[in-house]
């Protein structure tokens, strides 16, 4: 299945089950320092609302969770990639999105045959602090030049009114996090989030 332009990014399943009725269709779950029962409950939880709303599910880090819980999407980080037993992921039958942020990490995303891989930060970010500086656009253009089918994720900083220039410069999706989680009306963002970026469905 091709996946949806629009690709937010929530740390729990409360923000699922508030949004996800809106129409979203492509959700990553991305959850940090919790322990691992908390995890679970959360991972199962996500689940059962995309499966209810017909959303794709992108397990953050979690691999053998969402394994267990019969999740089919990963993401992954390069660290995380240091730690992933990648031919049980894919015994499994997990597709996988990987991070990158310069062309070293770019050469090992591509080694691993991912199913997308996501550039960022492209604009400054204030969800973590990062040793990589702003992408800019022009690197989406060259990376898209490089990985050809494979989709390309635009992420850090990113808005509804940066979203056209990303997918102009060569994004397949777009993901965001705080752009809606820090919005005043949440549900509103999501509706603009989705009017900007349908029209870009591969």
């Amino acid at each position: 299945m091709a996946l949806d332009p629009f690709y937010p990014i929530f740390d729990s399943a409360d923000w699922l089950e508030r949004l996800l009725p809106l129409g979203v269709k492509l959700v990553q779950l991305r959850i940090k320092n919790k322990d691992e029962e908390t995890l679970r409950m959360e991972i199962r939880r996500a689940r059962d609302l995309c499966a209810a709303h017909q959303c794709q599910l992108i397990v953050n880090d979690y691999w053998r969770l969402a394994i267990e819980e019969g999740c089919d999407f990963i993401h992954l980080g390069q660290e995380d990639l240091d730690e992933a037993d990648l031919t049980a992921i894919r015994k499994a039958g997990l597709k996988l999105g990987v991070s990158s942020h310069d062309g070293a990490e770019l050469d090992r995303a591509l080694a691993v045959r991912p199913d997308y891989i996501a550039l960022g930060p492209i604009y400054p970010t204030i969800l973590k602090k990062m040793k990589w500086s702003e992408q800019g656009l022009e690197r989406l253009t060259e990376w898209k030049a490089q990985i050809g089918d494979i989709p390309l994720v635009a992420i850090g900083g990113m808005t509804v009114e940066r979203a056209p220039g990303a997918f102009a410069a060569g994004a397949d999706i777009v993901s965001v996090v705080t752009d809606i989680t820090l919005n005043a009306d949440p549900e509103a963002r999501v509706k603009e989030w989705m009017a900007a970026t349908r029209g870009h469905l591969r």
